[in-house]
């Protein structure tokens, strides 16, 4: 499959398509939204791919803008928005091919199928309402411990949960390392202290942030997801059975009933360092079911270009930095430099 294909394999990278098509276009938006709203109608469904414009705004704020939309609006404990639904559409992902094709031939593209870039880390710890914790830069093994046995504890306590898929239950729905175990870093780029600051999924609404610039003691050892094979595998080296907790809410999200597997992250700490996701795998993969030996697995709760730290090789390379969120067309800005 070639890359403007794999763009549009994934739920997340047809929504950001579909966002970058409406980009400054409020006529176009609102004949999408219309379109969405309006399921059966075909015709509703035609004037917004006749409204289409003919060439993409790919400059590295509009896409980063569009694809923070598109992360915004995955949810993998529910069902699809009806956007979402709108852009399975065979005639609009043929429609949308010239975006995803003008994307990348984009030189943003270049990074966001770049490995991780260890000179320029950076964690963010939100502040202010439903604040998380500062990095902690050791512990890994200790917060890889938690993770384990939070993990299959949840699973051993779902047997009480009904077989049903469709039943009104929800649980633990990430497949990532999450909640707060591990240190997670993503790439600072130009005018933004990190990129986990626009591009964060189930936002909480945060408005402040403290940027933490940090680089590895080492050069570490790095799985790099670079697509959903990438990620097929590293479950099927080191799977771990999660289908009773993740049953319902993967149901809603992708379909399918069945068993479901995650990577096992204190087995793949035996081997790696840190694990990274790459922008264009997050494009292609998340909020699909990726058949693996023994089922299926989905990628959830993982933000583009975050890595997640399985042992302590990061130290700080520079002063914390407090950003906050504007007003204006730029989702984050620099605000002040807090005093030691």
């Amino acid at each position: 499959m070639d890359e403007a294909g794999a763009v549009l394999s994934g739920p997340r990278g047809r929504r950001f398509c579909a966002e970058v098509a409406c980009a400054g276009r409020d006529d176009v938006r609102g004949a999408f939204v219309d379109a969405a709203r309006s399921p059966g109608d075909g015709a509703t469904r035609r004037r917004w791919l006749a409204a289409l414009p003919p060439a993409a705004d790919t400059t590295e704020d509009t896409l980063l803008t569009c694809l923070a939309d598109a992360v915004a609006h995955a949810r993998y404990w529910q069902e699809p928005d009806e956007e979402d639904v709108l852009l399975t559409d065979p005639d609009v992902v043929a429609a949308l091919r010239p975006v995803a094709q003008a994307v990348v031939a984009s030189p943003t593209w270049q990074w966001w199928t770049s490995p991780l870039d260890a000179d320029a880390q950076a964690h963010v710890q939100w502040t202010g309402e439903h604040s998380t914790d500062p990095p902690r830069l050791g512990g890994a093994a200790d917060g890889l411990r938690e993770w384990w046995r939070t993990t299959v504890e949840d699973e051993r306590s779902a047997h009480e949960r009904p077989d049903d898929p469709r039943a009104r239950w929800s649980g633990i729905w990430w497949s990532a390392p999450a909640g707060g175990h591990l240190v997670t870093t993503s790439r600072a780029r130009s005018g933004l202290g990190a990129t986990q600051l626009m591009l964060t999924e189930d936002d909480a609404g945060w408005s402040q942030a403290t940027v933490l610039p940090l680089r590895p003691v080492r050069a570490p050892r790095v799985y790099e997801v670079s697509g959903p094979q990438a990620w097929v595998d590293l479950v099927e080296r080191h799977p771990l059975d999660v289908t009773r907790a993740r049953r319902h809410d993967w149901w809603r999200t992708t379909g399918r009933d069945g068993p479901w597997l995650i990577p096992d992250w204190s087995a793949v700490a035996t081997e790696y360092d840190a694990v990274h996701l790459t922008v264009a795998a997050y494009l292609a993969a998340p909020g699909r079911p990726l058949p693996v030996a023994g089922g299926a697995t989905v990628i959830a709760g993982w933000d583009p270009d975050a890595t997640h730290w399985l042992a302590d090789v990061l130290e700080a390379s520079g002063e914390p930095v407090v950003w906050e969120r504007d007003d204006s067309d730029e989702p984050w800005r620099w605000r002040w430099r807090p005093s030691h």
